[in-house]
């Protein structure tokens, strides 16, 4: 699988590491309700399809980015930066 990096372009998945859910909203840090918590820490969807996800360029840049990709065919639709700048289109 590649995934396409905004700055070093093209690379293999092993440069990578997957951060989690991008579509999970973490509660509030002084937060005391306990069920949100809960929920943040524990409850995972498994969609099968497109899904948003958050990875690392641990191997390269460093950059957090925000990948868009199927769960089936494992094919990366769209990467960008996680918080805003540039993005890449198409497939990676």
């Amino acid at each position: 699988m590649l995934i396409t990096c905004p700055y070093c372009g093209p690379r293999d998945v092993i440069e990578f590491t997957y951060q989690g859910d991008g579509n999970r909203e973490r509660p509030q840090p002084a937060s005391q309700n306990l069920d949100a918590w809960n929920a943040y820490v524990y409850d995972r969807l498994n969609p099968a399809g497109d899904h948003n996800e958050i990875w690392q360029h641990s191997g390269g840049c460093r950059a957090h980015l925000r990948v868009v990709r199927n769960t089936i065919t494992h094919e990366v639709l769209r990467t960008a930066f996680a918080r805003g700048g540039h993005r890449t289109e198409g497939r990676s």
